[in-house]
């Protein structure tokens, strides 16, 4: 597989804030009657019905704990209160700081709803008992049974490549030729070049540990990120990290997923970054969105579950620099990302069963095997 630029064309073939650092999400509808002025509803719009409708906004509020991009959060949560005159409050956190933020709440949780993120750490919280199962009515729209879980814990609403990304500028200079597969990134060559992610932190990471784990074999799966680490700089706190150094050349290779690369191309304007599909097969995440168990807000929690699984919703995000291919039957696909090449179809056979049962274990070993990070490992 070659590589990707779109800026020469394809080289791939194919007011309110509140404590606890939550942000208030401002909307042009302030009151509780979220009729059109052509008389059409918002329940219309997104799908849910007017008695789920009517049980949110006597609620009134809504808690959105968002580990998508701190842009496409908010913009989802200014529609939802546009749309439905409901308080939201959100917070952008990594995958992991929510599982454990939850975990740590046990039950009592401070937030109401999940959205985005990769589905690792979901299924970690979902295996402790801490997502409520949640028969939405939008999921018939879910194109394939692999982007939900089986008893209703998480939706998918996104799926995005893991791969290679670098500076191109940098590699000339150093007289290096661009990685193509996850293991030309052990080549001692790279040695302080790459950045990846924290694996107690961030989706991403988990993901990474699982597709090397499921490629390799468990004992070679963790021996290959422990090689991995000798040539690796900085692992940031969150999975997009990465990405957000490599135009600038602070980082010089980064792991992660491409559509955050795009982003950096296209909306930052960072010509200089290649974009690598690893020749021998990569993993896809799948971004999802869930309810918290013992929510405070559970009628207003079902609602955004509706919402998040509809194209009101997810259209936006390639309106604000996310790129990923959504798995909606019924929303438009980002043309941005089938320019670059990129194929969510075009994926290894990703066991979600084993990753739901033995990330945490996995990433625990693996760290062990790390002798439990340094300050290489990013928290804030």
């Amino acid at each position: 597989m070659s590589n990707i630029s779109r800026r020469n064309f394809l080289e791939i073939a194919g007011v309110c804030a509140a404590g606890l650092g939550l942000a208030g999400c401002g909307g042009s509808s302030s009151g509780s009657d979220s009729k059109s002025d052509s008389g059409s509803s918002a329940e219309d719009k997104v799908g849910a019905s007017e008695e789920l409708v009517a049980a949110a906004k006597e609620e009134g509020s809504l808690v959105v704990y968002g580990s998508c991009e701190e842009e496409y959060l908010t913009a989802a949560c200014e529609h939802f209160q546009e749309l439905y005159g409901i308080e939201v409050q959100s917070q952008r956190l990594s995958t992991g700081e929510v599982q454990a933020k939850i975990e740590e709440e046990n039950g009592n949780p401070t937030g109401d709803v999940w959205f985005g993120g990769t589905t690792d750490p979901y299924n970690v919280a979902a295996g402790e008992g801490l997502l409520e199962p949640y028969e939405a009515a939008n999921a018939s729209h879910i194109l394939k049974d692999k982007y939900k879980d089986a008893d209703g814990n998480w939706y998918g609403i996104y799926t995005g490549l893991l791969g290679i990304m670098y500076n191109k500028d940098e590699l000339e200079r150093k007289g290096l030729d661009a990685p193509k597969d996850f293991k030309d990134l052990l080549d001692e060559k790279y040695k302080g070049l790459i950045w990846s992610s924290n694996y107690n932190t961030a989706g991403t990471a988990k993901l990474i540990v699982n597709t090397a784990i499921q490629k390799y074999g468990h004992d070679e799966g963790i021996q290959f990120l422990v090689n991995l680490d000798k040539n690796i700089a900085v692992y940031t706190k969150s999975g997009s990290g990465p990405s957000k150094n490599i135009g600038t050349g602070e980082c010089t290779i980064g792991l992660g997923f491409l559509h955050d690369g795009i982003y950096q191309i296209e909306d930052n304007g960072y010509g200089n970054i290649g974009l690598q599909i690893p020749e021998s097969g990569t993993s896809c995440e799948v971004g999802a969105t869930a309810i918290f168990k013992g929510c405070k807000h559970p009628n207003a929690a079902k609602l955004w579950i509706e919402y998040a699984l509809s194209p009101e919703c997810v259209e936006l995000a390639a309106q604000n620099g996310s790129y990923q291919f959504l798995v909606l039957d019924n929303a438009e696909q980002p043309a941005v990302a089938s320019e670059y090449g990129l194929d969510p179809d075009n994926v290894m056979d990703y066991d979600f069963e084993d990753a739901k049962a033995n990330t945490k274990t996995y990433v625990e070993e693996v760290m062990q095997a790390l002798g439990g990070g340094d300050d290489r490992f990013q928290t804030e």
